[in-house]
């Protein structure tokens, strides 16, 4: 009901957000596309005004005369000549408004520099020629429009003076104006909050940022866009990256580029509104649902529930029993039919399980108190043979070792040993196996002393010994190596049975470690003797699945087991009563 409900409004919720998110890009795109353009003519329009006022100097007589005719003329008239053209640049210093700071005029021939600005009118013979002056002339151009170094809030509109006949490079005129004066056309770019305006060169460089922009913010949001910027064609366009828009024109001829950043997250916004809208929506209507569900489903599923309370209580295993209800409608049937079938289980599956726990027990202590026939066979000739060549205390060991391993596998009920006793056990197997094969075998011991109290399944190191004599001693000429290490880890205690026999090859480990780790409810497997499963499985029936027995092994070199067992002292309740069950 809740999926039915919710589904459907999730759905038409995400489509209306994205079809709200195409349609306010769509506009935003459209509008300020069109308001960069008209804003991008303003701007050609006062680059116009400002040129024209370099026009009225370059086209007055006495700038013209003062060039071409007083190069043979008195002091006193070159003196009024010069004055004329300052009375002129004042003229159209003070027409410029508030917005014109200053004009220059130089003339190269005559190394003369006019300046009218509000703190001077000065004629100077400079040593060297200014600066932009040397700038438009490297670069060939007729007119250069450059941000001022000192004063961001200025920049300078060069223009060169060329004699009209042959074009020759007379000169140059700057005009250093206000950025403002560009205030008034870049405000009809104001829509979106958050957004950014500025003027760039033909380089990308950013000219100019009005006052209610953070530069800072501007660098930012456009330092990756500039680049694309530069390569579009001339005239209005956008380009639109991950973190905004950015739409531009070029201010023609002026080789400018007007550029305009909205962050993505304002076109996003009214999208992100209208989700959160349809999830407040959704969520209420879950809720909703989710409250009829549950009354719907606790006034119908009521005796379903009693039922299944009644079924929770059963256990096939234990004995005790929850009380029967006392309905007479159906469900007081199937809870009366549900105890009786689990009666009977409980009565077959306790009848199974201790007839199979009686033979396997069975079976298991009868392997137990079996000793290998070829080792007993090869252990009472090595005593005959001793009787003819060994002192009576050697042959009186020998038989000591046999028979405290027949005491050891035949007394005790219990299945779970000390460490101690294992080792015990194994030192009296190994005393047998050194005579026989000495000098040729080494056999150490080393046991961490808190370890020796650990309880561990009885005949779980012989076995595992007499397995390596048998596959990977016996088949290896020269002498032979086997140690046994007992030590304390942080899951309990880890006993390495190591010998330096021949080893396994890939398959045959693979094959015995897929053994080894399978989880079976066997404790034994099918033969004459304990193995390496069996011991394994016994660790895993006593201590869990996390323990058992691993096998490392290189062909050539020898075979290393792992047994890893709790730390488990003698007198632990837990294990006595999983062991005695």
């Amino acid at each position: 009901m809740i999926l039915i409900s919710v589904v459907p409004l999730i759905v038409v919720t995400i489509l209306s957000t994205e079809n709200t998110r195409k349609s306010m890009e769509s506009e935003v795109i459209q509008s300020n596309i069109t308001r960069i353009t008209w804003t991008g003519g303003y701007l050609e329009e006062k680059f116009i005004q400002l040129n024209n006022l370099i026009y009225t100097i370059l086209i007055s007589n006495t700038l013209d005369e003062y060039i071409n005719k007083m190069d043979g003329s008195t002091l006193s008239n070159q003196y009024n000549a010069q004055r004329s053209i300052i009375d002129t640049m004042t003229s159209v210093y003070y027409s410029g408004n508030n917005h014109l700071l200053g004009i220059q005029l130089y003339l190269k021939e005559k190394n003369k520099l006019f300046t009218i600005n509000s703190m001077q009118k000065q004629i100077s013979t400079p040593p060297q020629a200014p600066r932009l002056w040397s700038e438009v002339a490297s670069s060939g151009m007729s007119f250069m429009i450059k941000s001022n170094e000192s004063d961001p809030t200025k920049f300078n509109l060069i223009r060169s003076v060329n004699r009209f006949e042959n074009k020759e490079l007379l000169g140059s005129i700057e005009l250093q104006v206000k950025w403002q004066m560009m205030d008034s056309a870049l405000d009809l770019l104001q829509s979106e909050p958050n957004y950014t305006v500025f003027i760039a060169n033909h380089d990308g460089d950013i000219m100019y940022v009005p006052e209610h922009t953070d530069q800072a913010e501007a660098f930012e949001r456009v330092a990756t866009a500039l680049k694309d910027i530069e390569s579009t064609e001339s005239g209005p366009g956008y380009i639109q990256t991950k973190e905004s828009y950015v739409f531009y024109n070029t201010v023609e001829p002026w080789d400018l580029k007007l550029v305009k950043v909205i962050p993505a997250k304002y076109i996003n916004q009214s999208a992100r509104t209208n989700l959160s809208y349809g999830l407040i929506v959704g969520i209420i209507s879950a809720g909703l649902s989710l409250l009829i569900a549950v009354i719907l489903a606790w006034s119908t599923s009521k005796p379903i529930v009693s039922l299944a309370k009644s079924m929770r209580g059963i256990s096939i295993i234990k004995d005790r029993e929850p009380p029967l209800s006392n309905r007479m409608d159906e469900l007081g049937f199937l809870e009366f039919k549900l105890y009786n079938m689990s009666h009977r289980l409980r009565e077959y599956i306790k009848t199974e399980y201790s007839m199979n726990l009686e033979k396997k027990t069975a079976q298991l202590k009868a392997l137990q108190s079996q000793i290998n026939p070829h080792f007993l066979q090869n252990t009472l000739q090595l005593i005959g043979g001793l009787a003819f060549s060994s002192k009576p205390e050697e042959i009186n060991e020998l038989i000591r070792s046999l028979s405290q391993m027949f005491r050891y596998v035949i007394r005790g009920q219990n299945d779970l040993a000390t460490i101690q006793m294992e080792l015990d056990h194994l030192n009296n197997y190994m005393h047998i196996q050194m005579q026989r094969f000495s000098p040729r075998i080494t056999y150490e011991v080393k046991c961490d002393p808190e370890a020796a109290d650990c309880r561990i399944p009885k005949l779980t190191l012989q076995p595992i010994v007499e397995n390596a004599f048998q596959h990977g001693l016996d088949k290896k000429s020269g002498d032979w190596r086997l140690q046994v290490h007992v030590q304390r880890n942080k899951q309990g205690v880890v006993i390495f049975v190591e010998d330096n026999g021949v080893g396994m090859d890939a398959s045959t480990l693979v094959e015995l470690q897929k053994s080894l780790c399978r989880q079976t409810n066997q404790a034994w497997n099918i033969g004459d003797r304990i193995g390496m499963n069996n011991v394994a499985s016994r660790i895993k029936m006593h201590f869990g699945l996390q323990y058992g027995v691993t096998v490392e092994s290189t062909p050539g070199v020898g075979t290393k087991v792992s047994i890893q067992i709790p730390w488990v002292k003698e007198g632990d309740s837990s294990y006595d009563q999983n062991n005695n069950r």
